[in-house]
């Protein structure tokens, strides 16, 4: 049988280190909030400035102009397609590029226009949700007091969304249509003008940019019982069909040829450390919530 003078006398003792435990607790946690959250936001907003710069690195000069960088494309392996591409930030600035058709060994010719870029929406996007994740950054600066930790994973959930949208536009080209590629803008950039049985398709793919050339056939009316039109696709194998323009069409060769952009790797290396420093201080945080939801009495 319990001894009730026993059990009362060690009550107060309990209670009192529960409660040395939750002051030390308390001070820890407040620390965190007032310190060790700014330091990492101040982190966080360091290396987003670096990826920020990486979009848009200006030259030297007094004008401000973003500065131009040319790529060799890789060849592919029968060498039917070589190229150059001058990226300028966001816009592809000039494509010169060398087709070699497969049945004749005619080599074609085509470059940009002067007058036109290529805006690589993929680059624009990810551009975009870096400033939005440094805008909720700043919103938040050392002056701020953080009264919660439901506050902070808020803020971190909202800036490793953005985060995570930034590396999707890079790791995960658009689909497409051979219809919607067909009628693209893009076909109206070079000079002279592409034929009627090619087309070609920019894009980004972590941290390579792509070139994707299709030549085409037209299908006789009497090869056309059995037509099943290709749906969308970030890269359309040959033998793939559509109709445009009451014609339909086969995919008799694809090229893919792509370089290497050293400062999209640098972006998505800064997007990953950022993402774990945002996580680490969700860590923290929850560990602090586990101990608070604890209560021995």
């Amino acid at each position: 049988m319990l001894n009730p003078q026993r059990s009362l006398s060690e009550v107060p003792k309990m209670s009192a280190a529960n409660q040395v435990e939750r002051a030390v607790m308390e001070e820890e946690f407040n620390w965190l909030l007032k310190e060790e959250v700014h330091s990492v936001l101040k982190q966080l907003q360091d290396i987003l400035k670096e990826a920020s710069r990486r979009f848009s690195a200006p030259t030297t000069g007094l004008d401000g102009q973003v500065k131009q960088e040319s790529f060799t494309l890789g060849s592919t392996t029968l060498d039917q397609v070589k190229g150059v591409l001058t990226l300028q930030g966001e816009a592809l600035a000039q494509a010169d590029i060398n087709l070699k058709v497969s049945k004749s060994s005619q080599v074609l010719h085509f470059q940009f226009r002067d007058d036109k870029q290529w805006k690589l929406q993929q680059i624009q996007d990810a551009r975009n949700h870096v400033n939005q994740a440094l805008q909720l950054l700043s919103s938040r600066d050392e002056c701020y007091r953080f009264k919660t930790g439901a506050e902070v994973n808020k803020l971190m959930d909202a800036v490793m969304l953005q985060l995570a949208r930034a590396r999707n536009r890079l790791t995960t080209p658009a689909s497409m249509t051979l219809p919607e590629l067909a009628t693209s803008g893009l076909m109206k950039m070079f000079s002279p003008p592409m034929p009627g049985d090619v087309m070609v398709n920019f894009y980004i793919n972590l941290s390579k940019l792509c070139l994707a050339v299709y030549q085409l056939h037209v299908l006789q009316p009497n090869t056309t019982k059995n037509f099943k039109p290709a749906g969308s696709s970030v890269l359309h194998n040959p033998g793939s069909t559509f109709e445009l323009n009451n014609h339909r069409f086969e995919v008799s060769h694809v090229h893919k040829v792509e370089c290497v952009v050293p400062w999209l790797n640098d972006t998505l290396v800064f997007f990953t450390i950022s993402l774990q420093l945002c996580q680490q201080l969700k860590d923290k945080i929850s560990v602090f919530s586990s101990l608070w939801n604890y209560r021995p009495f």
